[in-house]
């Protein structure tokens, strides 16, 4: 993934599954990585053949320019996923202080499949990340309707604390018998990449579909609770026929493809720079497989529908945002791409 730090800079900040957190300055990598916690990942990682585990996110604090915090998750060489917490260092702002680290959170993974990852600030200043169901295809556990733990869950964490992390207080489950108070929203399989509009606070979260659908759920800013099917329903076709929703009804996609489009959704940004202003507003997503872009408009009667915008034959693994609001996507083969007028 690639993304900006919120130090009025003009740097991106590269995130590699092996570990590595690279610095983009004025078009060019730095020698020397800002981070390396290549020693933390599980061997599966540098091992050649794909696998969902390594480095997976990587989140600014929003007031990173007075405190120098930054998070990441990972996978543990045990298979956990794990958020940590670094700080840049005090003398040279292109490296990290390895020695800074403190763990935020752990939680176990049954399977190296599913684990989801990406983690966020919302508007309102709590740290949101996302965890896939941990399983296989058909995962037998159905983890993500499972209220007891987090995984297939977005969660919402308060990491201006003395403790690692505390709970915010409107946090939808917080006094609801049996649900982890973390625990933003449920029934989600593998959500890949999740972001919210710089403008409204509004959050857009990409979920990994089965056999058949790939779906994009959308969440008005402040709003929690929700339980987008999954292990019950793969967008909005039932994924299991004699199976029902027990804990909360399903809020349903407002998008979705079939796999005759592609095969792994890629959550993309709503987009706010200035190079291409006739695209304000509108949400960018694509798919790992297809290397197609799509574009969501939302109409006056307040439907969402979308558009192809671009085939790219890129193996798109993530979009990003640089400090101006400018659209970046990632090939998973290698290479950085800003959206630009032709």
């Amino acid at each position: 993934m690639v993304t900006a730090a919120n130090d009025n800079t003009e740097r991106l900040f590269v995130m590699e599954q092996t570990g590595y957190v690279l610095v983009v300055e004025n078009g060019e990598y730095l020698p020397e990585p800002f981070l390396d916690i290549s020693h933390l990942l599980p061997l599966s990682v540098y091992h050649g053949s794909y696998t969902e585990q390594g480095l997976l996110g990587l989140a600014f604090h929003p007031r990173y320019a007075e405190n120098g915090y930054f998070f990441v998750s990972y996978t543990a060489q045990d298979g956990s996923s794990v958020i940590a917490r670094y700080q840049v260092s005090a003398t040279n702002p292109n490296l990290a202080d390895s020695n800074s680290a403190e763990i935020i959170l752990t939680h176990p993974q049954p399977f190296p499949d599913h684990n989801g990852g990406n983690l966020a600030f919302g508007p309102d200043g709590y740290l949101y990340m996302g965890f896939g169901d941990g399983g296989r295809p058909a995962e037998p556990n159905y983890y993500a309707q499972q209220p007891n733990t987090l995984l297939g869950k977005l969660i919402r964490i308060d990491v201006d604390s003395d403790t690692p992390y505390t709970i915010p207080p409107d946090n939808p489950f917080i006094d609801v018998p049996d649900f982890r108070p973390e625990i933003w929203a449920i029934g989600l399989r593998n959500p890949w990449r999740f972001s919210f509009d710089r403008v409204t606070g509004d959050l857009w979260i990409a979920d990994v579909g089965q056999w058949r659908i790939e779906e994009i759920n959308y969440q008005p800013v402040g709003v929690g609770g929700q339980n987008y099917g999954w292990g019950v329903y793969e967008g909005t076709e039932p994924y299991l026929e004699d199976a029902t929703l027990t804990i909360l009804p399903h809020t349903p996609p407002i998008l979705e493809y079939t796999h005759d489009e592609g095969c792994s959704v890629t959550g993309g940004y709503v987009y706010r720079g200035q190079a291409l202003p006739e695209l304000h507003g509108q949400y960018f997503y694509g798919d790992y497989c297809s290397g197609r872009i799509w574009l969501a408009t939302r109409q006056p009667d307040g439907v969402w529908t979308s558009q192809l915008f671009m085939e790219t034959g890129f193996v798109i693994s993530s979009f990003g945002e640089d400090y101006n609001g400018e659209l970046l996507l990632v090939d998973y083969k290698g290479g950085i791409y800003r959206l630009i007028r032709k």
